[in-house]
Formats: C-alpha cells, sequence, structure tokens
C-alpha cells in the first residue's frame, strides 16, 4: 500500500522516519550544500521541487541569507508543516510556498538551481521525461539541478543490504519488511544509465554522479 503523504500522522513522523530509511542522510545534505556553494550566486532564486517537511528549506534559508526559493509539494499537508518549520527563521517572505507540480509553474527561466531530493523516485515512468523537461524550462542557462533518489535494485543481495542498514539505523524488522514490500507500491526508480539518458535528453549536461549510498544515488547535471 502506498504511503499517505496527505495523512497528518505520516507527516508528523516524516523526519525521524526518513533518518532511518536512508543511510547517511545528514552527510548527503551537507554535499548538497557543498555543490550549491560551489555552482550558484549569492543572490540566487532556487526551485525546490518537493519541499516535504521543510527541512531542506529551513538549512538553506539560514545558511543563504541572500537566496529566495520557490517551494513546491502536492500535499498541502506537508507544505503547511513546512511554513511552520520555518516560521521562527523568520523567512517567509523569501519563500513562496506552491501547491502543484513542477509543469504547473511559470515557464519563465529564472531559477539558479533546482533540487529534486528523494522525490523523482515516485513520478511514474511515463511521466519522467517530462518531469525532467519541466525542470530545465524553469532553470536559466547554466542552472545546476540536483537530485536524490533511490535506484533501481536488481538482486535480492541489494534489496538485502539496504533492509540491513535500515535497521541498523533504528527501523525494526517488521517496518524494514514493509518498506520493501512498498516498494512496489511507492517507487518507480531508474537504474543509472536511465537516469543519465534522461536527464541529457531534457536538455541537461555536464550529467555526473556526486554521491552513492548503497542503492540510493545523488546526480547533477546542468543546463545547456
Amino acid at each position: 500500500m502506498a504511503k499517505d503523504f496527505n495523512s497528518q500522522h505520516v507527516v508528523d513522523g516524516y523526519d525521524v522516519h526518513i533518518r532511518k530509511l536512508i543511510p547517511g542522510y545528514e552527510v548527503v545534505h551537507q554535499q548538497i550544500q557543498a555543490l550549491l556553494k560551489t555552482y550558484v550566486n549569492e543572490h540566487a532564486h532556487v526551485l525546490i521541487v518537493g519541499c516535504g517537511t521543510g527541512y531542506e528549506l529551513g538549512y538553506l534559508l539560514q545558511l543563504f541569507p541572500n537566496w529566495s526559493f520557490t517551494a513546491t509539494d502536492l500535499s498541502a499537508t506537508m507544505l503547511d508543516k513546512a511554513k511552520h518549520y520555518i516560521q521562527p527563521l523568520d523567512a517567509l517572505h523569501r519563500v513562496e510556498f506552491v501547491l502543484a507540480d513542477v509543469d504547473q509553474l511559470k515557464t519563465d527561466s529564472i531559477y539558479d538551481a533546482a533540487l529534486s531530493i528523494l522525490v523523482t523516485h515516485f513520478v511514474p515512468y511515463a511521466h519522467k521525461p517530462e518531469f525532467f523537461k519541466a525542470i530545465v524550462s524553469r532553470l536559466k542557462q547554466q542552472g545546476v539541478f540536483i537530485g536524490f533518489d533511490l535506484t533501481a535494485m536488481n538482486t535480492d543481495q541489494e534489496r538485502g543490504m539496504l533492509q540491513h542498514i535500515c535497521e541498523a539505523n533504528g527501523l525494526s524488522t517488521a517496518q524494514s519488511s514493509a518498506m520493501l514490500n512498498r516498494l512496489a507500491d511507492d517507487f518507480y526508480p531508474l537504474s543509472e544509465q536511465e537516469t543519465f539518458e534522461q536527464l541529457s535528453s531534457a536538455g541537461f549536461a555536464s550529467v555526473r554522479r556526486f554521491t552513492q549510498v548503497l542503492s540510493y544515488q545523488g546526480v547533477m547535471a546542468l543546463k545547456v
């Protein structure tokens, strides 16, 4: 059964649960920060596709006080959580929250960077090409795309390794088994080659992997 991201219970427990599901969650975000500092100017406008509970948005607002953000999500419950999360930062004036998919945003090429962290693997296979094209069409020339997602697992050993590390991070055996059973309902993962091909076809160049933790992989690309 697919997870309901409109459920208040699911949203309230998300930040704790995700750290058990994703090996090296904090380290991945440190790498994303380093990429942004390297590739993006100090007065950037950044698109966050699927902002979730606002954790990612919150630390970027604090790190980059001259940046503005557009934060999208398909869940009104998630957006409300994100708004409450960043409210103490006195930075709401720097964020536009949008309850919509990326293809519903204005088509102006206005963003210096776009982040899709733990989002693309939820996009159905048939919709992925348009998803990537929608992002690239909204980036400025040489705008950077950063994604981090589950990639396709082809063997029982790969699935077993993911289960073991999630249990080491705090999931019970029942929870980790449920996670694996949900993969068919929740996820539409690509292989590394398929990811590179789709990003290139959408109009990105310099596509490369910047990190990998078991079957989770981070990629970056530039708009040509």
